[in-house]
């Protein structure tokens, strides 16, 4: 093998590994675990959802509740590329509903697409964008010294 081959095949490998930890160095730059609120336009009405995710390495999980739509857990959730994805199944007179949540961090917010399946409607791939809630502040005049 020519020195130029085995310079070109070490260049290679280096450049496969480069970029295979650039996208694991950026999926855990992304950290989707915490409480998401947004508000989606239902028949007309304005329902606020809430999602509480808890992400593990590159596995989500949680819930999701809003209106009066009982809290559901989310299946298939995970973070590939820095991008989260995940679904939530729901049962409707004896019909699956399935929405699929796709989205990508951008500082405390995620902002993707939420398409829905099944029942008797199938809705288009539709905007969607979540806000990280912040955490409850001490009350005033607590162990500040």
């Amino acid at each position: 093998m020519s020195k130029l081959s085995v310079t070109s095949i070490a260049l290679a490998v280096a450049l496969v590994m480069g970029l295979s930890s650039l996208a694991r160095a950026e999926d855990k730059a992304a950290d989707y675990t915490g409480t998401w609120k947004w508000t989606a336009t239902m028949r007309n009405n304005s329902i606020d959802f809430t999602a509480k995710l808890k992400q593990d390495g590159d596995k989500v999980t949680g819930t999701i509740g809003g209106g009066n739509i009982p809290e559901t857990e989310i299946k298939d959730g995970k973070v590939e590329n820095g991008g989260l994805s995940f679904k939530t199944v729901r049962t409707r007179n004896g019909n699956d509903i399935t929405t699929t949540y796709t989205g990508k961090l951008e500082g405390d917010t995620i902002k993707g697409k939420v398409e829905t399946t099944g029942g008797t409607t199938t809705r288009p791939a539709r905007d969607w964008t979540a806000t990280r809630a912040k955490d409850a502040q001490p009350a005033a005049g607590g162990d500040a010294k």
